[in-house]
């Protein structure tokens, strides 16, 4: 089974940029029938917060992402552990004390003589001696992997062959000298035990794989298969920030941002497929593929999203909205055709509580030409009323008093709906009704 998983740290409200990484992952799970797994990266407990996953789990749930399972690092630091001794145990994992600034003055000096700022290991060096007189000087050790000289290549679903000359990094530091774990060691420990098979990311993380892959090997777990999408940036190629809250999901969705929009965007962009509406996730899932995706930056105007929202719930069926409707009051059998009336006219979906006021009123007088109304009024079939009542009633106006275009329409739509633009008049008339339309005509609220 395929498995995969989307990794936030709970630092910040996730943006746009961090919904494109989770959905490739929950749009793959939902193509290959597999498994998404949401890990909550909180190993750094001074600035990961509550508020943050509860925050990322609503902003999931309104993409329409639901995890098959959710897991927190911060309760599974015995696993941790526990590889941390079989590294060390290994030979692989070793003590180093050198302070940033140590390190620092190291590779300027590296690049002054034309060498790659590599960390030299100079911490194998020192003898137990050593390192007991550092500690007692109140220096504590930050713990670096020892890498194997070599070069990692893999195949990668983004980016094709792919490989890294790992003689051109530094053994990574995997714990920190106060004892947090950096994001290295626990995700390779976490994707092993809970059978992840395909790690997408952002191409950021590209140089980590060589080393993660060799976590892997040594601690027993399969290597998965990787792939590396290029990141979201505005036009301008700004990053995007969880600490800025940059186009957050909660601020997109405040403003009345389309969910599917911000799916097809986060998801589009940057690949060989045009930014369009779709109608679910499930037609997105069908529509993208990893080899559409181009090594190109994935720039974006943040003022496209508007006009995709507008798009996305102009083409949305009557299925995909019922539930939203019925939460602000719009149900029955006047729900459907409502629906189908103004979804053209809306720009975000609270609109539709504007246009439900035109249907079921009071609307305000506005009566351009009286005399015209009065004459519109008596001419207004009985009912029942249905789609063709509009054309047959205009049709009689028309012919009574001479009128036609604007002369004609104009004065009927703003007595009847107090707009002078909207939704088409045949689909409104049915839902106002003729009481109400008769008592707008005259110039009355109703």
């Amino acid at each position: 089974m395929t498995v995969v998983r989307f990794a936030p740290s709970p630092t910040g409200r996730i943006h746009i940029g961090n919904a494109r990484t989770a959905l490739l992952n929950a749009l793959f799970a939902r193509k290959t029938a597999g498994r998404f797994i949401l890990r909550f990266d909180d190993t750094d407990a001074e600035r990961s917060r509550q508020e943050y996953v509860e925050a990322i789990g609503v902003d999931l749930r309104w993409l329409g992402v639901e995890p098959d399972v959710t897991v927190r690092q911060s309760e599974r630091f015995a696993l941790y552990a526990e590889a941390t001794e079989r590294l060390k145990a290994m030979g692989r994992l070793y003590p180093a004390y050198e302070t940033a600034d140590e390190l620092d003055r190291r590779r300027k000096r590296q690049q002054a003589r034309s060498l790659p700022p590599v960390y030299d290991r100079a911490a194998l060096a020192l003898t137990a001696e050593d390192r007991a007189k550092l500690e007692a000087e109140g220096r504590r050790p930050h713990w670096r992997f020892k890498l194997e000289t070599g070069i990692v290549t893999w195949t990668d679903l983004v980016r094709g062959e792919s490989r890294i000359d790992c003689s051109s990094l530094s053994d990574p530091v995997l714990i920190r000298e106060d004892g947090t774990y950096l994001y290295t060691l626990p995700s390779v420990v976490d994707d092993i035990d809970l059978g992840v098979t395909h790690v997408i990311r952002g191409e950021d993380h590209v140089t980590n794989t060589a080393v993660q892959a060799q976590l892997f090997a040594i601690l027993g777990g399969t290597i998965p298969i990787f792939g590396h999408h290029n990141l979201l940036t505005t036009a301008t190629g700004e990053g995007l920030s969880k600490r800025s809250g940059a186009l957050s999901l909660g601020g997109l969705r405040d403003v009345g941002i389309e969910p599917l929009a911000v799916a097809a965007l986060a998801v589009l962009t940057g690949s060989s497929d045009a930014v369009h509406p779709v109608e679910s996730l499930d037609a997105l899932a069908a529509i993208f593929d990893f080899s559409h995706i181009s090594r190109n930056p994935a720039r974006f105007d943040p003022a496209e999203l508007a006009v995709l929202s507008a798009r996305t719930l102009h083409g949305l069926p009557f299925v995909a909205v019922e539930g939203r409707l019925a939460a602000v009051r719009i149900a029955g059998a006047m729900a459907e055709p409502f629906w189908l009336a103004v979804r053209g006219n809306l720009e975000t979906f609270g609109d539709v509580i504007k246009w439900w006021r035109v249907i079921e009123g009071p609307v305000p007088p506005v009566t351009e030409d009286p005399d015209f109304l009065a004459e519109a009024e008596i001419l207004l079939p009985q009912e029942p009323w249905d789609f063709g009542v509009w054309a047959v009633w205009t049709a009689a106006i028309k012919a009574k008093t001479a009128r036609k275009g604007k002369a004609l329409f104009h004065p009927l739509r703003l007595a009847l709906t107090g707009s002078e633009t909207g939704p088409e008049l045949a689909a409104l008339l049915p839902l106002i009704g003729r009481a109400r339309a008769s008592a707008r005509l005259s110039g009355r609220a109703a």
